[in-house]
């Protein structure tokens, strides 16, 4: 799977990593190295957590995983 990732310098001197495709899925780090080392790692934590909106009974829904 591929994601695109946004870089942008924060107002504190740190840079901002978010990935806009994954709502709210935001980091940051002192060096571009750093940031994207972060976002990767909340990428993988993002993806394996299980959906929180889901206003169901667990019995009535299930939920896959696929492979892109």
């Amino acid at each position: 799977m591929k994601l695109k990732i946004v870089l942008e310098k924060g107002m504190d001197g740190f840079i901002v990593a978010y990935c806009p495709a994954l709502k709210g899925c935001v980091t940051q780090g002192r060096t571009e190295e750093q940031a994207i080392k972060n976002i990767k790692e909340a990428i993988e934590l993002y993806l394996e957590t299980p959906p929180q909106d889901i206003q169901r009974p667990a019995e009535e829904y299930k939920v896959y995983e696929i492979a892109l």
